[in-house]
């Protein structure tokens, strides 16, 4: 089978079609049309961190401006739409995938017992059953809920007693469904009171194994266009990089796939595996919308920081965790798209207090211009993300539009 090489404005646009991220932002942001989104991304990561608003609130946003964090929680918590579970990290996905989570939650209880004795989480085991049975009792509950008694620190991960390490672990491995977020605390229940009984049942090895292979590559490949074994892996982290060698070795043969090269930023070719009929995608050739958006950090188009290099000639780090001296841009610094390039970044916060979203800071990519025109744009962009994040007022620090670093 020849390779087929996708210049790298083709291969940016499939990328981003495939994110959402090519049409238009608008339409209805609520109900099966908020749900439908989620599916097409496959999920959406959950972050705490609440600078302008919440990673996963700003994602929906991006793609649906009519978004209000108030869709996302009834989807969850009322209407039991999607469920909580990992990833790469912790996001909510939409329940007709709970079925294929059954691998995740077996290895998560092998992997987690081993890890959290290792790093001295002394005594969680003891509070599996205490805890099953006081959530059976009284309904669901937090970490603060339970382990009446036990030693507790002043928070983060080293702090968790015993019972919320049993709460985590008994989440992780199926027995608890985390049912909503108080703040951004979890509640936990029975799955059996949650999840609908046939998605529960489990299903026969090793056939089941080998399904769950075949889902976890094919919808990776749905949703990235193209992909090496190592990206399939990643995408849902359920599975290995050997298995998802293996898979793509089978389809290959069978017809189902084809050897694609993807030009990067700078020329590199990459070798990826993408659908045979790759070639007639009409998002190669379509241009994306014009529209200016920011995009949060944790994006799903951006979450792999070397593919966004590689594709984009994006160099991104979340700077949460480097001293303030040691910082290139900022805290929590907002990537911007605009068509099928991203054209800059920006550090700004919002001051609920103040009720304003003060910009501090934003630094244009490399030869990208920011003239009135782009200027405009972002400032429209900003007028839309006031109403998200929850305060009326813009404000800008003097020299915000700095120059490319």
């Amino acid at each position: 089978m020849n390779t087929l090489t996708l210049s790298n404005t083709s291969a940016r646009r499939l990328f981003l079609d495939r994110h959402a991220l090519s049409e238009t932002p608008q339409g209805v942001a609520q109900g099966a049309e908020l749900l439908s989104l989620i599916a097409r991304l496959g999920f959406v990561q959950l972050d705490s961190i609440n600078t302008v608003a919440r990673a996963h609130d700003l994602i929906l946003f991006s793609r649906r401006p009519r978004y209000r964090p108030k869709a996302l929680k009834r989807l969850y918590e009322k209407d039991r739409a999607l469920f909580e579970h990992w990833t790469h990290d912790a996001a909510v996905i939409p329940m007709d995938y709970y079925q294929w989570w059954q691998l995740r939650r077996e290895r998560d209880a092998a992997k987690l017992r081993n890890q959290w004795r290792d790093w001295r989480r002394d005594g969680f085991e003891a509070q599996f059953q205490p805890v099953l049975d006081q959530i059976r009792e009284e309904g669901p509950l937090c970490s603060s809920d339970v382990g009446a008694g036990e030693k507790r620190g002043s928070g983060g991960w080293w702090d968790w007693h015993p019972s919320k390490t049993a709460l985590e672990y008994l989440w992780r491995s199926g027995a608890l469904c985390v049912v909503g977020r108080d703040g951004f605390r979890k509640r936990y229940d029975l799955t059996e009171r949650v999840i609908d009984d046939a998605l529960c049942q489990p299903r026969q090895e090793p056939e089941h194994t080998a399904a769950t292979i075949d889902w976890c590559c094919s919808g990776a490949l749905d949703r990235l266009g193209f992909a090496t074994p190592t990206e399939l892996a990643a995408f849902w982290d359920h599975i290995t990089i050997a298995e998802a060698k293996d898979w793509c070795a089978g389809e290959l043969a069978a017809g189902r796939l084809q050897p694609v090269e993807i030009e990067c930023v700078g020329g590199a070719l990459r070798p990826c595996f993408a659908r045979p009929d790759i070639a007639s995608d009409p998002a190669l050739t379509s241009e994306p919308t014009p529209r200016l958006r920011v995009l949060s950090p944790f994006d799903p188009a951006l979450r792999d920081r070397k593919r966004a290099e590689r594709l984009f000639g994006f160099d991104y780090r979340i700077e949460i965790f480097v001293p303030e001296v040691k910082r290139r841009y900022g805290y929590y610094v907002f990537p911007i798209l605009e068509g099928d390039r991203l054209v800059g970044r920006v550090d700004m916060k919002a001051f609920r207090d103040r009720d304003t979203l003060h910009v501090r800071a934003l630094w244009p990519e490399a030869k990208v211009r920011w003239g009135k025109g782009r200027v405009a744009a972002f400032e429209a962009e900003l007028a839309r993300i006031v109403r998200l994040a929850d305060v009326s007022k813009l404000s800008f620090e003097d020299g915000w539009l700095r120059t490319p670093q």
